[in-house]
């Protein structure tokens, strides 16, 4: 049996990438490091350090020391910290947002991004930004922060977090050709929004399925 190695920066995105391994990998052992000193330190600092970077850095080697396949780094925040260590690291190392950024890019050219902390964010953009010049489109990126949402969460309220969320999302249906959620912690609104006009990405599917890719290759 395979094994993967998740990095997370906080717990709410444990539950919702299981889900997705146990119907698209469920023959792959997960394990998890979760370490929420990260997620914190970089909304504290209002960017990604350097001393996250190098947590990033050791936690990934430390999968790799376990004998994992493939590495999945959770959080769009520290997504750039992933990017950094890739270099290093001698199995695949898959950022759980990349492929959404992709998808992002080829369905239109009018993007909008829904975050609930501005760390994630502006990373996010960074990224299709980047993904768009890659394939060489032009695009205008929106950016929109559900202002409460993630301390809602944080104090358990999920429901005011989820109704917070929805509503900053259909601020931007009518702007955009599709709509990023930027945050693993989002993706269960996707089946709640199936009445707006333009695609909801989110990334917790399409990044499993690119460790699935991953390990295929690796046959």
């Amino acid at each position: 049996m395979r094994t993967v190695v998740v990095v997370h920066t906080g717990p709410a995105t444990v539950q919702p990438i299981k889900q997705q391994f146990q119907q698209i990998l469920p023959d792959v052992r997960v394990v998890n490091i979760m370490d929420d000193s990260l997620l914190n330190d970089v909304m504290a600092a209002g960017h990604l350090t350097e001393a996250v970077t190098g947590r990033i850095f050791s936690y990934m080697q430390l999968g790799q020391q376990m004998g994992a396949a493939a590495l999945l780094n959770a959080c769009s925040s520290v997504g750039e910290a992933a990017s950094a260590a890739r270099p290093a690291i001698g199995i695949p190392l898959i950022k759980i947002d990349e492929v959404m950024a992709e998808q992002a890019v080829a369905a239109g050219p009018r993007i909008g991004v829904v975050a609930t902390v501005k760390t994630t964010l502006e990373p996010t953009v960074r990224l299709i930004k980047a993904k768009a010049a890659t394939a060489g489109r032009a695009i205008e990126v929106t950016e929109a922060l559900a202002e409460g949402a993630f301390q809602a969460l944080l104090d358990g309220k999920g429901d005011l977090h989820d109704d917070i969320v929805k509503r900053t999302i259909r601020t931007l249906a009518d702007k955009v050709d599709v709509i990023v959620l930027a945050q693993v912690s989002m993706a269960r609104l996707v089946p709640s929004l199936t009445d707006l006009k333009v695609p909801v990405l989110s990334s917790p599917q399409s990044g499993v399925e690119a460790v699935r890719v991953a390990l295929e290759k690796l046959n």
